[in-house]
């Protein structure tokens, strides 16, 4: 999957935590595992090596729930979410990176490879359809808890989004300033 999902669908787990930075830091932990990633930096050779291996395993989770918990206002609720988001990652990433791409989650105690027979591709019409799912969830979070995914970059622009959203949506903020009759 796209690392623009994983945001996501991690975000949309959060909506419970009162604090952003402790949204934020959860959205951070579901996309830690692509960390490994930057492999690509030393060309395509390292990447095929290295994605999938670094950082997408146990080690990787506890090392991203432990940095998670520190800088959160809700530790164990942070810590907790985090675990979760790192696996759903990694869950999300099995079944929808494509065919041949395994997961080394015991790495570096074991190089056993975690893989499905049934992984489709990441330009698949599955990725596609949880791709739009998630982000009309995450766009509907507007009329319920007044934010969106946009508040992890900013909170000006989410104001912004939820004010379209709710206008839209819920006829708020329509009239204002105009004399009534």
């Amino acid at each position: 999957m796209n690392p623009i999902v994983h945001a996501e669908l991690s975000w949309l787990m959060t909506q419970r935590l009162e604090a952003r930075r402790d949204r934020v830091l959860v959205v951070c932990a579901g996309l830690a595992p692509d960390l490994d990633g930057l492999s690509l930096l030393g060309g395509v050779e390292m990447y095929s090596t290295y994605h999938h291996l670094l950082f997408h395993g146990y080690v990787g989770a506890l090392l991203t729930a432990l940095v998670c918990a520190m800088m959160a206002r809700q530790r164990l609720r942070v810590a907790a979410l985090a675990l979760l988001a790192f696996h759903l990652h990694l869950l999300c990433d099995l079944a929808g990176s494509g065919p041949g791409w395994p997961i080394w989650y015991f790495w570096p105690t074991s190089r056993t490879e975690w893989f499905w027979d049934g992984q489709w591709d990441l330009a698949s019409w599955q990725n596609s359809l949880i791709g739009m799912t998630v982000t009309t969830l995450c766009l509907a979070c507007a009329l319920r808890y007044r934010r969106t995914v946009v508040e992890v970059f900013s909170t000006r622009w989410d104001a912004e989004v939820v004010h379209a959203l709710r206008a839209r949506f819920l006829g708020e903020g329509r009239g204002e300033g105009k004399p009534s009759a």
